[in-house]
């Protein structure tokens, strides 16, 4: 998987995993109580109980360090081992929208994806930080299914790589477009319903 990529390190003293924590818990708090615009690096300096200069020395800019404080957020998914796929996708997606449902995840992840719109490089990191990491959940998921033998392996390396893409994209799209858009319950009934939908396509893509 591809790692978080904060600013280089200076020489000297090694990084403390402490002040890292507590840095994205301060930027999650800082963006739920002051929202983007108002949010400053040192504000989060001052809550996290460091100083600027530590804060600086990993993050090079409010961009980086909200993508970071979001993506630690997302990193807290894990796929439940529940004895089929479509147990194990309705595990994984109800985990995703209650983690949607708290205003930590919620303000950061609309405030990044607002500013990447018109900044490249917070896109870029996005896609590195949050959707690339994330997308080992699918993997996961369908290697567990081909253990199974609930579905087929996948021959061809790139085929099975545009797959991976497109679960990843319908689920991501269909459950924050659920919970942060519509403002619908993600709850049992719906995931339920939706898995149905998507073990459609798959079973039909594996024919």
């Amino acid at each position: 998987m591809q790692s978080r990529t904060p600013a280089p390190r200076a020489t000297g003293r090694p990084r403390s995993a402490a002040a890292d924590t507590a840095i994205l818990a301060a930027t999650r708090q800082a963006l739920v109580e002051l929202g983007w615009s108002k949010l400053t690096l040192g504000d989060v300096a001052t809550r996290a109980g460091v100083a600027k200069t530590t804060l600086y020395r990993r993050w090079p800019g409010k961009n980086e360090l909200v993508v970071d404080a979001v993506a630690e957020l997302f990193d807290e998914l894990e796929l439940p081992d529940r004895g089929t796929l479509a147990a194990d996708i309705e595990g994984v997606v109800l985990q995703f929208a209650s983690l949607l449902a708290r205003p930590e995840a919620k303000s950061g992840l609309m405030a990044v994806v607002a500013e990447s719109i018109r900044d490249d490089a917070l896109r870029e990191r996005i896609r590195c930080s949050i959707v690339e990491r994330q997308k080992r959940l699918v993997l996961e998921g369908r290697a567990r299914a081909e253990a199974r033998g609930e579905l087929p392996p996948e021959s061809d390396p790139s085929e099975a790589a545009r797959t991976v893409d497109l679960i990843f994209d319908v689920v991501a799209g269909a459950v924050v477009h659920r919970t942060l858009v519509s403002a619908e319950p993600a709850d049992e009934e719906w995931v339920h319903s939706f898995t149905r939908v998507l073990l459609l396509g798959l079973m039909g893509a594996a024919t």
